[in-house]
């Protein structure tokens, strides 16, 4: 890894310890384009009284907002751990081009951070998850969809 890569994690790092001093949970993201950091975050989740708010999706956040596009093509992300499911989608989404992590999944479930019941579940039937689902009004949320699908001026992403 390049001198530059290390400089980035370490402050990915950095932010994952600043976050734990803050009553945080123990994560961090910077996302850098063309060598300069675009955005950097923390974890939020406690603070924020806000499930969403992991290091990567905060970071992701704000670059979206910085740059003025909802498309990061171009940008890295370090992470200070291997992100959860939440935080993989919204970086595919997002179209990334490359992540770094520090920690791995399994560092994170040694402390309390298991996100393997998510990837399990996602697996099962509707009816065998822990969580009920029920889909309903499906002909009526179609039009919604016909509609997306018809219009000559949608913004893909």
């Amino acid at each position: 890894m390049s001198k530059s890569h290390e400089y980035f994690m370490s402050e990915a790092i950095r932010l994952s310890k600043e976050s734990v001093e803050k009553g945080g949970g123990p994560f961090g993201a910077v996302i850098v384009k063309d060598g300069e950091i675009v955005a950097m975050s923390s974890n939020s989740v406690t603070t924020d009284n806000d499930p969403t708010a992991h290091a990567e999706v905060n970071a992701l956040r704000a670059a979206s907002k910085k740059l003025g596009t909802f498309d990061l093509n171009g940008c890295i992300v370090y992470s200070s751990c291997e992100p959860c499911p939440m935080c993989l989608g919204a970086i595919y989404w997002a179209k990334i081009d490359t992540l770094f992590f520090a920690n791995n999944k399994t560092d994170a479930k040694n402390i309390g951070f298991d996100d393997s019941f998510i990837y399990e579940e996602i697996e099962k039937s509707y009816e065998q998850r822990k969580m009920k689902i029920v889909q309903f009004m499906r002909d009526q949320a179609l039009e919604a969809f016909r509609m997306w699908d018809s219009k000559e001026d949608k913004i893909e992403y």
